[in-house]
């Protein structure tokens, strides 16, 4: 739909310039529209194999193929490389980001973090031959590295710490940054011009130190200058005092960089590895939400509200020099101009230094968050991903054409899970039975690229680790016990859980439970193993605990030999623990919620697009329509007598006595009497039809789009060509055109 959405936006433009039919615009209108429609159908679809054997079998060894993906960084970390430059950019940052749920619980992002640490090491190991390497080439593990920290709340942090600032600059409507002596000459000519409706008669093309020889141009630079200065500052303050709102996963990444490039090149100054984390940190990932922060979401923009050029030009102004300030570099030659920001750059560059230096000290990811190789065998639900069919069955194939390389043991375990898939299927055989879809929405998935999107959900499991057996029932059973042993020592007290359990309770005790249960009862706690209910007793409860017990002794989970001490430990370990289980369901509600606004809105602004475009395409419609139907009034006219004319003639020496044209070539200057031109209006508003005839013979016609020339002098053309041979000055056609046909 976003795809759809560009190229819509691009035909609409195109109508504009009248350069294709407003039929072609309609076709594609519906076609919007129809996502609108079909939406709901498509994302309701099912597409999961659970309709033999056979198939469920294909689905658990690609649950086992994609945990062990998942889970063992080394595989993905060498196929990356083993792909071209084309596949590894579309497909494998794809499939990795849907491999890990784009980081959105701390497990996965714990293991992407893994993977693209053991990416960066290989990558600077194998393929980085010069430190200066990650500079000016474009690292692979780098790109998807900023690539993954922007899916994953990089984008928010950034809107965060930049947005303020940045609308800032957006809404300065007197701020106009442009530090090129040429483009500032030009500019002031082309105001100038079109201001008197006369030539300048100076030259257009000069250089810097003749641009600057006017006063008008330098005073108009230097002032650009202290404005860049002034909000160069600004940015560079905030980003220094923003550190912790950086993610950690670039920072980790940051930190990783620095020590690979250390083990690399143990020669290599301190200083030129930390302009290396600073490339990373501040041009790869700070760098693009300054200069386009619409992109970015840094800013809200809607469809009738794009950045226009000068503010473009005021955040790449600043980006610039901030990025001069990263890599300590400065102006000279040509830009010798600008040399008195030399000595601020190099004091930024000492403030940028430190803050690299700083970004690198982060902890692991180990104790980021909390997870060790054991954390797996104690999750009671297993992870999931949400996974296409294409995605599934590249990735099957890829892995068995570069098997050798990506394991080259022949007892690695990825060995015995690619046998058990067999030969890389075609799409269509893992798909679900469509009996269930209907006619329609098995319409709109019938060719292969819908197929292909079709999602299916892969609960991931360990091949080598035990099955839905006694193991996970012990399990279960290990949780509910240690929450009756802890209702049970709230209420009954001793040394040993043996002794409790074989100690009678007295009344007291037997009412203090009570009372606690029918407290979690009247608190309406969620509690899906609720053992003890209001009519057991505590004698009750012991009774099952101790039947509990010994089952679990049977399962080697605990020992009565130690009283039982195991499941005591593991209680207090649970405690010692509660804040970091809270302090993780809060951070991931946060995560959901942020998640969900960010969708809302994106679907917001992409409805807010569609509107405006269906309105665009209306107006057209109706202005067609409308064409000579009744007589067109200009809404530009002072007054109702004016006169607007619909052709005007004129020689070749008047216009050019009026500065329009400039020169013709092949023609002298006394000759230009014997050219007259003629300029018609047409049917199609702001377009003309200009033609040429020499000596009373007519020669050729050209039309003229009044937008078009809008557009040379909003890009700062003062010259265009006209019959391939007239120089014309755009500002004083614009300037002839607006007095004769709009009477301006």
């Amino acid at each position: 739909m976003e795809q759809d959405l560009d190229l819509m936006d691009i035909k609409i433009g195109l109508l504009v310039k009248n350069r294709i039919t407003l039929q072609d615009v309609i076709i594609h209108d519906r076609k919007l529209k129809k996502y609108k429609d079909d939406a709901g159908k498509l994302a309701g679809s099912t597409f999961l194999k659970q309709l033999s054997r056979e198939s469920r079998e294909k689905l658990e060894a690609y649950q086992h193929l994609f945990y062990l993906l998942q889970t063992q960084p080394k595989y993905l970390a060498r196929l990356i490389f083993l792909l071209p430059q084309s596949k590894t950019t579309r497909f494998m940052e794809s499939v990795v980001l849907t491999l890990y749920n784009y980081g959105s619980n701390p497990r996965e992002e714990f293991l992407m973090l893994k993977l693209f640490e053991t990416a960066l090491r290989e990558e600077i190991s194998s393929k980085v031959s010069q430190i200066a390497d990650i500079v000016t080439g474009n690292p692979l593990v780098i790109k998807m590295i900023v690539g993954f920290t922007r899916a994953i709340r990089g984008e928010n942090c950034l809107r965060e710490l930049l947005g303020p600032l940045v609308c800032e600059v957006l809404n300065d409507k007197n701020l106009q940054i442009n530090t090129n002596p040429v483009d500032v000459y030009k500019a002031w000519i082309n105001q100038m011009e079109s201001t008197t409706g006369k030539a300048s008669g100076l030259p257009y093309d000069v250089t810097n130190n003749q641009a600057l020889d006017h006063e008008e141009v330098r005073n108009l630079t230097n002032s650009s200058i202290a404005s860049l200065k002034s909000y160069t500052q600004k940015f560079l303050s905030t980003i220094l005092r923003g550190l912790d709102r950086i993610p950690y996963g670039i920072r980790y990444m940051a930190k990783v960089l620095r020590m690979a490039l250390h083990e690399k090149f143990p020669t290599a100054s301190e200083k030129d590895i930390l302009k290396i984390v600073g490339n990373l940190l501040y041009y790869r990932y700070i760098n693009s939400a300054i200069v386009a922060p619409d992109a970015f979401d840094i800013v809200d923009c809607g469809a009738q509200k794009a950045l226009n050029d000068v503010q473009r030009r005021n955040l790449a102004s600043v980006a610039k020099i901030l990025q001069f300030a990263a890599s300590n570099k400065g102006f000279a030659g040509e830009s010798a101009h600008l040399a008195c920001l030399n000595p601020h750059i190099k004091d930024w560059h000492e403030k940028f230094r430190k803050y690299f230096r700083t970004a690198c000290e982060v902890e692991e990811p180990e104790q980021r968050f909390g997870i060790d190789q054991y954390s797996d065998f104690t999750m009671l639900s297993k992870p999931t991903v949400y996974i296409s069919l294409k995605e599934i069955v590249d990735t099957h194939h890829l892995l068995l054409e570069h098997e050798e390389t990506i394991c080259p043991h022949s007892d690695d375990p990825l060995h015995a899970v690619l046998r058990e898939l067999g030969e890389s299927p075609d799409i269509e055989p893992l798909l679900a039975d469509t009996s269930t879809i209907s006619g329609s929405e098995l319409g709109s998935v019938s060719s292969m690229s819908q197929v292909g999107k079709a999602e299916v959900c892969l609960i991931l499991t360990n091949k080598y680790e035990p099955v839905e057996d006694d193991y996970s029932n012990a399990k279960s059973l290990c949780i509910k016990t240690k929450k009756m042993i802890v209702d049970l020592i709230r209420c009954q007290k001793g040394d040993t859980l043996s002794e409790i359990l074989h100690t009678p309770a007295s009344p007291a005790e037997e009412a203090e439970y009570r009372h606690v249960v029918q407290r979690r009862v009247n608190q309406k706690t969620n509690n899906a193993m609720e053992e003890p209910r209001d009519d057991k007793t505590l004698a009750d409860v012991k009774r099952i605990i101790v039947d509990n017990l010994k089952q679990l002794e049977m399962a080697c989970m605990v020992s009565s030999h130690n009283n039982y001490q195991s499941i005591i430990n593991l209680i207090a370990s649970d405690i010692r623990n509660q804040r970091r289980y809270r302090q993780r369901r809060r951070q991931d509600i946060v995560k959901l919620r942020s998640t969900l606004q960010g969708l809302r809105k994106k679907a917001t602004f992409y409805q807010e697009q569609i509107d405006y475009y269906n309105q665009y395409v209306k107006m057209c419609l109706d202005n067609l329509t409308a064409k000579g139907k009744k007589k067109r009034y200009n809404p530009f006219r002072k007054s109702k007598s004016q006169i607007i004319h619909d052709t005007v003639k004129y020689s070749a020496a008047k216009l050019h006595e009026k500065g329009v044209i400039l020169e013709i070539e092949g023609l002298p200057v006394n000759q230009f009497k014997n050219v007259v031109f003629e300029i018609n209006t047409t049917e199609t508003a702001g377009v003309f039809e200009v033609s040429a005839k020499f000596m009373g013979v007519a020669m050729e016609k050209v039309e003229l789009i009044f937008q078009d020339l809008l557009q040379l002098q909003y890009e700062g053309l003062a010259v265009m060509k006209m019959f391939d041979r007239a120089k014309i000055n755009v500002n004083l056609l614009i300037f002839l055109l607006n007095k004769k046909f709009y009477g301006r």
